[in-house]
């Protein structure tokens, strides 16, 4: 099987007041750390992210969802307990509920794009889940790319956690979707035919002068420029870690799914990179609680019989894999409970106050909140 590793990006706030908190150097110090380090443990490790609001954890990649769960638990918790010895708290929130004056890591690299990109980037509090699957080579990798782009909204839709900006609601089921794409090299990626068009276009991206680097290629999924593998960047952080394990086995099986059809001279589907993005916009406005652009006409359908689609697309690669019922079972669950956006709107309008909200992230966050906080608020 295709190995995966999963990074999230967690917030850190105080669990009374539900502010983000500027802490990140001092609770990488408590996990362990070196200054400026990460904190590494076997092949997985937790580091900073971009601004100190926040890390960044990293999973060793594995073949296994078990172990997958086990690896995202650890990480977790090991940022939570050295949050704790600072009064702080982890939140696997897209956004801050709460207004934020986000404050930037102090690096070479991050202190230029603060400079070049202005209130773009000093605005950029935002936490996704990135997927790595395993691919043989780049050539494959991008036959991968050219054939998930027009499902990767469904992995949005099904991840999104991230409704309010600023302190208030933003109207959209992931507003972090929407900060992210205001990047330059950002959202959905055209399709592109060969590993040898994908590296021109990058480096023609770089070489303008515009990026930094190719760290700043925010498509919605991409080429790792650090491991061999396709990284599915599309997805908020979730809320519940089944939820991202049921994310991770849903990008694997598309993977696998693209690289069959790819060996089989299956062509790519054809959908214009203009309504690509509008499928996206749709699935970060609705999530699956409306509908969703069909991935192959682009018009609207109700989001269950698009997310019922994905699954008859990746079923024998679920069924290959030993993933098809935790599957089930998870979109099952999704659908009863709602994603993370249902869950935060539903704990604001019966605690009134997003204090409320980023208390019951939390408790959500580390495993000690049962499902009822989630199906009730």
């Amino acid at each position: 099987m295709r190995s995966v590793g999963v990074e999230e990006e967690l917030l850190l706030v105080n669990a009374d007041d539900g502010q983000p908190q500027p802490v990140a150097g001092q609770v990488l110090a408590r996990a362990g750390a070196e200054p400026g380090a990460a904190v590494a443990r076997g092949a997985g490790a937790l580091t900073a992210e971009f601004m100190q609001e926040q890390l960044e954890l990293q999973t060793p990649p594995v073949q296994e969802m078990d172990e997958l769960h086990r690896e995202l638990r650890k990480w977790r918790d090991c940022a939570n307990r050295a949050a704790q010895d600072l009064d702080c708290a982890v939140a696997a929130l897209g956004t801050s509920p709460v207004r934020a004056l986000p404050t930037a890591v102090d690096s070479p690299r991050y202190r230029a794009m603060h400079r070049e990109f202005g209130l773009l980037a000093r605005e950029q509090l935002t936490c996704g889940c990135h997927v790595h699957v395993g691919v043989s080579s780049d050539e494959e990798g991008v036959a991968v790319l050219d054939r998930i782009r027009v499902w990767l909204p469904v992995l949005l839709a099904l991840s999104a956690n991230s409704p309010f900006w600023a302190g208030q609601d933003s109207g959209y089921s992931s507003h972090r979707w929407l900060v992210m794409s205001r990047w330059p090299a950002a959202g959905p990626l055209a399709c592109l035919g060969s590993a040898a068009a994908y590296h021109r276009l990058v480096d023609s991206l770089v070489e303008s002068g515009v990026l930094l680097d190719h760290g700043m290629l925010y498509f919605d999924a991409r080429l790792s420029h650090r491991f061999p593998t396709v990284e599915v960047r599309v997805a908020d952080v979730c809320l519940d870690v089944e939820d991202t394990v049921v994310l991770a086995a849903l990008s694997r099986a598309l993977v696998d799914t693209a690289a069959t059809q790819w060996r089989r001279r299956v062509d790519a589907p054809a959908m214009p990179n203009e309504l690509l993005r509008m499928a996206t916009w749709r699935a970060a406005h609705e999530g699956v609680g409306g509908t969703l652009l069909h991935p192959h006409t682009g018009r609207p359908t109700p989001a269950e019989d698009v997310v019922d689609l994905l699954v008859r697309h990746v079923h024998a690669a679920l069924e290959a894999s030993g993933d098809l019922s935790r599957v089930l079972q998870g979109l099952a669950r999704i659908r009863a409970r709602g994603t993370g956006s249902v869950v935060q709107r539903r704990l604001l309008a019966r605690g009134g106050d997003p204090a409320a909200v980023v208390a019951a992230a939390v408790r959500l966050t580390a495993g000690t909140a049962d499902e009822d906080v989630a199906r009730r608020g």
